[in-house]
């Protein structure tokens, strides 16, 4: 068996174009959907990520703004520029860079950011409409995924989902998605023991724990479909959280890195913006 592969940046060029028409609807009704970007420190993945949004967001015609700040910021500018962006109605979304250098509390920054902005879908208000199944934007990664199902016709209802890693950003969220999708659901951590054997039983395998490699051809289901969201350099080069060439070779599906999941992300980031300006013109 080989695994087809799930084509995230096929799936988000041929997105891109759609949302582009609906940023010119937008305009003709004389509104320009706007996100906001703040980026603290001078860590080279996360400009890479913000070059991306930027350039993306440009060319479907939305604009785009950066704020950036020292790595040595302190959180108080960080939150009276946030406060301002809320207050500005020609803003759209809020967005900021995750991650914040280790002095700021991530948490207590993004919880500024409103609801109706939080396009990430990451404050504790957000989250928190996520499990009540009534999220206000669902998070972009996860969101992606999803995509991606769909563009396959994956149905999800009664399939046995396994997410490895529990971060407010991927794991839970994915999960919640899941669940209100019909999934049924198992998280997996660093403490979990027999991991491999929990991970063996997903119909879904989503891996989103940070360490290149990790997903081994004996955590798979034969057939399973596997989600590789890891971004890690190793060598110079970007490989994900599975090992690539072996789980291929037993998965049903399987998304690559680079490639897979993160150009959908961008596409998500540029659409729940354009959701933001489609209700802020209907309000």
């Amino acid at each position: 068996m080989t695994a087809k592969i799930l084509d995230g940046k096929k799936l988000a060029d041929e997105i891109l174009p759609q949302l582009k028409k609906r940023v010119e609807k937008l305009r003709l009704a004389g509104v320009v959907p706007k996100i906001d970007v703040i980026l603290v420190g001078d860590d080279e993945a996360s400009q890479i990520y913000v070059r991306k949004k930027l350039r993306s967001s440009e060319s479907i015609s939305m604009r785009a703004e950066l704020h950036r700040f020292p790595a040595k910021a302190e959180k108080e500018k960080i939150i009276a520029t946030i406060r301002k962006l809320n207050e500005d109605d020609d803003v759209h979304a809020i967005l900021v860079q995750l991650p914040l250098p280790g002095h700021l509390e991530e948490q207590q920054i993004l919880d500024k950011i409103s609801p109706e902005k939080d396009v990430d879908g990451l404050t504790t208000r957000s989250l928190g409409r996520l499990v009540s199944g009534h999220a206000v934007f669902e998070p972009c990664t996860p969101k992606g995924i999803m995509k991606l199902f769909e563009s396959e016709n994956i149905r999800l209802e009664g399939k046995n989902a396994v997410v490895i890693g529990r971060s407010n950003i991927v794991g839970k969220p994915a999960a919640l998605m899941l669940m209100n999708r019909n999934a049924t659901v198992t998280i997996c951590h660093s403490k979990t023991r027999n991991l491999a054997e929990h991970a063996r039983g997903g119909d879904i395998l989503i891996a989103a724990v940070g360490m290149p490699n990790f997903v081994k051809a004996d955590f798979v289901k034969d057939g399973a479909i596997v989600i590789d969201v890891g971004t890690n350099r190793v060598n110079g080069k970007v490989v994900g959280d599975v090992d690539f060439g072996k789980v291929k070779a037993k998965a049903g599906y399987i998304t690559p890195v680079p490639g897979g999941v993160g150009p959908l992300t961008v596409a998500m980031v540029l659409e729940n913006t354009i959701i933001s300006a489609e209700r802020r013109l209907q309000k």
